[in-house]
């Protein structure tokens, strides 16, 4: 079959390897269905990388597939299920997945090149852009066949969002700032505006993602390098945001200038290489509470129902959908701002 192999230095190379076995009795082989190109991709492909990986390791961690064979001690899914991944799922046995947190899981999960990181399939371990790929049961969560894969492809981020958004609370006729309108961006305007929210202003520099701005719900999509960020948000929501996320990387000192008193600031972009300086005077004065939020913990099992209810109109998040052939192609898509959720197809070899 044909791979997707991180080779360090940025490159990304199509390989072939060998289709994989099943190791464990608790193991499970998927045929890959549909697997998207995450920003995180993008920032283990810069150069210098803003998230590590594997080097050798076949990328891929949003994705959906379906079970070709399972393990003699896997008794939740069976051939012939159609399935979602929680790509970070911890061993389940380690003092920090014992304690509540798989996303810092300990010897059986980290990776040699990356000491104190879970081995998150497709980033730390071998992932879905492929044919096939072998992953632990437990990571596994069966949906209802009428999901189309292209949007069961969206599984892990939106874990991840509905994780973030059960710390913020966002209530009904509170006004919310999103700071970037990619595909993270564009899920949390999703969720807020089911959740009741007022008025979400998504600030983005690309003109074709301030469109799905609008498309997902916004109520204005603002070019920051055009307009006044914020005077825009001091008319439309005198005082500022009651939530404010930072979905990009370096802007928490904007998002903490964009905030009302005692508003909720979530940190969401992760960017390792940036530093930024926060305005400590302005955090104190408005006594604003910040958060932080790392992989969708615990929310996985909400997704099966969330993609099937249909209540979150998804189909505006994926903008491409691709063979993997052309996998370089959503890379630069992606990297050019034209493009929001790319989903890749392996195709049949």
């Amino acid at each position: 079959m044909i791979a997707a192999v991180f080779e360090g230095d940025g490159k990304l190379v199509l390989k072939d390897r060998a289709k994989p076995r099943i190791a464990k009795a608790t193991d499970v082989l998927l045929k890959v269905q549909g697997v998207g190109i995450c920003g995180t991709d993008l920032h283990i492909l810069q150069v210098p990388p803003a998230h590590p990986a594997t080097v050798g390791a076949t990328l891929g961690h949003e994705f959906s597939g379906e079970v070709v064979e399972a393990g003699t001690a896997v008794t939740e899914v069976r051939p012939g299920d159609r399935v979602i991944v929680d790509p970070h799922p911890g061993c389940g046995v380690c003092e920090e997945c014992r304690s509540g947190h798989p996303d810092r899981c300990g010897p059986l999960y980290a990776s040699a090149s990356a000491p104190g990181h879970c081995a998150t399939i497709g980033i730390f371990s071998d992932g879905a852009m492929t044919s096939y790929v072998v992953v632990p049961a437990h990571a596994l969560y069966r949906i209802d066949p009428s999901v189309p894969p292209h949007l069961a492809a969206l599984a892990e981020p939106l874990a991840c969002v509905v994780s973030a958004a059960d710390k913020l609370k966002v209530q009904p006729g509170e006004n919310v700032v999103v700071l970037g309108g990619g595909p993270i961006g564009l899920l949390f305007t999703l969720l807020f505006k089911a959740s009741g929210a007022a008025k979400v202003i998504v600030s983005e520099v690309s003109a074709y993602r301030r469109k799905a701005a609008l498309a997902c719900g916004a109520t204005r999509a603002v070019d920051p390098q055009q307009e006044d960020l914020a005077a825009l948000v001091g008319r439309e929501m005198p005082g500022g945001a009651n939530v404010v996320v930072e979905a990009v990387g370096p802007l928490l000192p904007l998002a903490i200038e964009l905030a009302h008193s005692s508003g909720r600031v979530l940190q969401f972009g992760h960017d390792e290489l940036a530093r930024p300086a926060i305005p400590v005077a302005e955090l104190l004065r408005k006594e604003i509470t910040i958060f932080g939020s790392f992989i969708g913990k615990f929310s996985f099992h909400k997704l099966p129902r969330i993609l099937a209810s249909g209540v979150l109109p998804l189909e505006h998040i994926v903008s491409h959908q691709l063979p993997l052939s052309r996998v370089h192609e959503g890379i630069e898509l992606l990297r050019r701002g034209q493009a929001i959720k790319v989903v890749l197809h392996p195709e049949a070899f």
